[in-house]
Order: structure tokens, then C-alpha cells, then sequence
């Protein structure tokens, strides 16, 4: 009678199975083991971190509603200067009937590109922020945040400690303190913010931003104070253009 193939090669096969199950395994599987139990382990609590830690999914439903907020005003003062734009477009399509109001018109704009300037003093509502720093832990990087976290949220007019702010200013660090556009500083830092007291004090305070940023910061602290007037007096000489001139105006066809 001639064995089944089949039969013995399946026999064969558990057998096999079995022995190696009873076998004692050896260093290297084991230590094999070890570190594929580690990694996995790894593999997961990464993950969890990061699925509690990512984007705004980590932030509290009061720091959400914050962000919120100072989106909305952003985009309340967007509607608010394409409202104006219109008005004044709509005033001086006129042509020539409309003179007085193009003449009132460019005394505005005159006056609000002196602001932005700075050869002209501002005075409204705001904010002024406070930094103090014994140690000299706060350096140009972080006044540069606030100043760009305040134009962010709508500043009209800034001034720190002093030394008018505008789009040109730059800010280095200095012995003992910052030098804004050559003009030393040293601390107690005074930012002030002419712009909506509340959007600019919620930007300020937001959860990671600048209060933040600075309270990390060993021995320094900032203080945030809403006013409904303060004043940026500080002034910048307008300097002459070294190259550029007004370009010829186009001849009318």
C-alpha cells in the first residue's frame, strides 16, 4: 500500500510548525522583537501627538472664537475702504463740475499719506504696549512681531519708544537694547498703535502671539492697555528721492 503524498507532506509540515513553536528563540529574534515592539510604539504616540497638537485643533473654543473675531474685523474694515473707494470714485467721475470735492479729495489723501509717512502726527483710538526686560531677554526679532502682528490687524499709525514706525523702518539688535533706523532704544519697550483698540488688543493676546512670546522669555513681561485716544507725535523728515522722477504724463490721443 503506497502512502498518500499528500498526507505525509502536511504531517511534514506541522511537524515543523510545532518544533519551531516549542524551539527557545535565540538573541537575535529576540532583540528583533524588542525593536519592532519599540518602533510601533513610537509610530502611535506620534501620531496621537500630532493629531492633538495640529492647526487650530488644539486651540480652546474661547481662543477660536478670538481668531474668529479678529477675522471678522479685518474683513469689516476690507468692506469698509472698497465702500470708500467706490464713494469717492462715484464724487469725482464728475469731471470738472466736481472740482471743489477732487480739491477736498487730494487734501485727504495728502493728509493720510503723511500719516503713513510719518511727517504727520496721528492721534485715535489704540493700544499701547508694554515691554519690560531686566535681563535683556527681548531682542529686534520680537518688536518686529508686534509691529507686523499690529499692521496686521489694521494699525493705521505706530511709534516705539519714540522713533516713528513706517514700512521702511528697520529694527537691529543693539548693546543693552534695539536700534530703530540708527536710533538707540533700550527697555521698557512703549509700542503705540493707533487703529480699532479691541481688534488690535485681541491680536496682541492671541494664544502664541506676542504677549505670549514675550511672557516665555526670562524676567520679561508685557502689559497690553486699550485707550480711546492715544497720540504717535513722533516724526519722520521726508526725504527727496534720489533717483526716481515723476514720469511724463501720457499725451491724450
Amino acid at each position: 500500500m503506497t502512502a498518500d503524498p499528500g498526507t505525509e507532506g502536511g504531517a511534514s509540515a506541522w511537524r515543523r510548525i510545532s518544533a519551531a513553536l516549542r524551539a527557545r528563540p535565540g538573541r537575535g529574534q529576540v532583540v528583533a522583537g524588542l525593536l519592532c515592539g519599540a518602533l510601533a510604539f513610537a509610530v502611535v504616540a506620534q501620531a496621537h501627538t500630532t493629531a492633538r497638537g495640529s492647526g487650530v485643533s488644539a486651540a480652546r473654543t474661547q481662543d477660536l472664537l478670538t481668531i474668529l473675531s479678529d477675522l471678522q474685523g479685518r474683513a469689516d474694515r476690507l468692506r469698509s475702504q472698497v465702500s470708500d473707494l467706490q464713494l469717492t470714485q462715484a464724487r469725482l467721475s464728475g469731471g470738472g463740475a466736481n472740482t471743489q470735492a477732487a480739491l477736498a479729495e487730494a487734501r485727504s489723501r495728502a493728509q493720510t499719506l503723511g500719516i503713513l509717512t510719518g511727517t504727520v502726527a496721528a492721534r485715535g483710538p489704540g493700544v499701547v504696549l508694554t515691554i519690560s526686560d531686566p535681563r535683556h531677554a527681548v531682542h529686534a526679532d520680537v518688536l518686529v512681531d508686534a509691529i507686523e502682528e499690529l499692521r496686521d490687524a489694521g494699525a493705521e499709525a505706530l511709534q516705539l519708544s519714540g522713533v516713528r514706525v513706517v514700512a521702511s523702518t528697520a529694527l537691529v539688535d543693539a548693546d543693552g537694547g534695539v536700534s530703530i533706523d540708527g536710533h538707540q532704544v533700550n527697555a521698557p519697550y512703549r509700542l503705540v498703535a493707533i487703529g480699532d483698540a479691541r481688534t488690535l488688543s485681541s491680536a496682541l493676546g492671541i494664544p502664541g502671539g506676542v504677549v505670549d512670546s514675550v511672557q516665555a522669555l526670562s524676567g520679561a513681561q508685557a502689559t497690553v492697555v486699550a485707550s480711546p485716544s492715544v497720540s504717535v507725535t513722533a516724526l519722520r523728515p521726508l526725504s527727496t528721492p534720489r533717483y526716481a522722477r515723476p514720469a511724463a504724463s501720457p499725451s491724450p490721443r
